[in-house]
């Protein structure tokens, strides 16, 4: 077999699934803070288990979520994370958003970070941390995504959609979906097979939930991509009860995979969810795909990886590396120094550039942080395209 000819599989998560629980709970903190602080500073982790929730990090903000003396408002906290799960839908013996016992554990931002990141003097922000981000767009799909991640994440959206309509009552928050497709000199052309492992209500059988799941497959896949029902692996164990928390211990920052590219291009290795912008693990993963859709959008290259890299306390990238595989038609070495000019990729011209110190993550916790609609508020604006005809102006 050739190499533009092969299988590729991604997977992804529901927002009920134990680690997206954590990155829902994180982001909700971190958008509490914003809300209250655009240059607050989060760096909040969960846990969950069986009824029970913890958070722990290292917090800067104002009062009332931090005093002077740098305690947290617990009570705040606490209700950040039943109102989260609570909008999950988690109302189970196991896992309940009203009596889950939920730990505090943020204190006070540690002074030497503090020191390194912080603006002083003639010293511009520095990054928060060292680090390597990538960025990754391809012509696959129309928002510019690999396929396989894209449409694993819309059949677990659509039954997500379907359950808080109470369309599908049977089936409950924690899911997982895997999309394997077909690709015939480089291109996607169909699927070959689809996993969907979904929580339901107990007496359910398997075949009344491949009932239930089955439209949405069908729903998000284009016409003539469906496999053979034989190669549709729904509950493939036969049961999923107990599920979420309660059935699997969940933490922050567990599925970067899920969150990017499904495992079609390279990644960095930090997560995003409870970082505040300042994180570059966070916002410089976000801008390297801003501008890599803009390279694919503006149609010199098909395909565009970037990768930038960062030290801790130091404002500028260490390096802009820009690949297009083979499909760009101009030269890359021209094509990294004119998106160094179009954006300040320094963590506070990231910020501002792509308007990052809001309240605008909770919403990236589940589905991917990338190939979404870019919000009226400024969610998930480095999804926008706005530079792609200043890049094809630049050739």
């Amino acid at each position: 077999m050739s190499k533009n000819d092969y299988l590729f599989t991604s997977e992804s998560v529901s927002e009920g699934h134990p680690d997206k629980v954590c990155d829902r709970i994180s982001d909700g903190v971190v958008d509490a803070f914003l809300a209250a602080d655009p240059e607050a500073r989060v760096a909040c982790e969960t846990l969950t288990t069986t009824n029970r929730i913890v958070l722990a990090g290292e917090v800067r903000g104002p009062a009332p979520l931090v005093d002077a003396k740098g305690n947290v408002d617990k009570d705040r906290i606490e209700q950040i994370a039943r109102e989260c799960v609570k909008d999950i839908g988690y109302e189970q013996d196991g896992f309940h958003w009203e009596t889950a016992s939920v730990e505090i554990h943020l204190h006070a931002q540690s002074a030497d970070i503090a020191q390194g990141v912080d603006a002083s003097g003639n010293k511009d922000e520095g990054a928060g941390d060292q680090g390597i981000m990538f960025g990754f767009a391809c012509r696959e799909t129309e928002v510019l995504m690999p396929a396989p991640i894209y449409f694993s994440h819309e059949i677990l959206r659509s039954m997500a959609d379907a359950r808080h309509s109470d369309a599908d009552a049977g089936i409950g928050p924690d899911s997982k979906s895997q999309v394997t497709l077909q690709y015939v000199n480089g291109k996607p052309v169909g699927a070959t097979s689809v996993v969907v492992s979904t929580q339901h209500a107990e007496g359910l059988s398997q075949e009344e939930v491949a009932a239930i799941v089955m439209p949405h497959i069908k729903h998000v896949l284009p016409e003539g991509w469906m496999p053979p029902r034989e190669e549709i692996y729904i509950n493939p164990t036969g049961k999923f009860v107990i599920g979420g928390p309660d059935g699997d211990c969940g933490l922050t920052g567990r599925k970067i995979i899920v969150d990017t590219y499904g495992g079609a291009a390279p990644h960095g290795g930090g997560a995003f969810s409870g970082k505040d912008p300042t994180k570059v693990d966070r916002s410089a993963a976000y801008v390297s795909r801003y501008l890599a859709k803009n390279v694919v959008a503006s149609g010199v290259a098909d395909k565009c990886t970037i990768q930038l890299a960062y030290a801790i306390g130091v404002s500028h990238p260490l390096s802009v590396y820009v690949d297009t595989h083979g499909t760009g038609s101009v030269d890359e070495d021209k094509l990294s120094k004119i998106l160094q000019e179009l954006v300040d990729l320094s963590p506070r011209g990231i910020r501002t550039h792509l308007g990052l110190n809001r309240a605008i993550y909770a919403r990236t916790a589940a589905y991917g942080h990338f190939g979404r609609q870019p919000d009226g508020d400024g969610g998930f604006s480095w999804e926008k395209t706005d530079i792609a005809d200043a890049i094809k102006g630049a050739f």
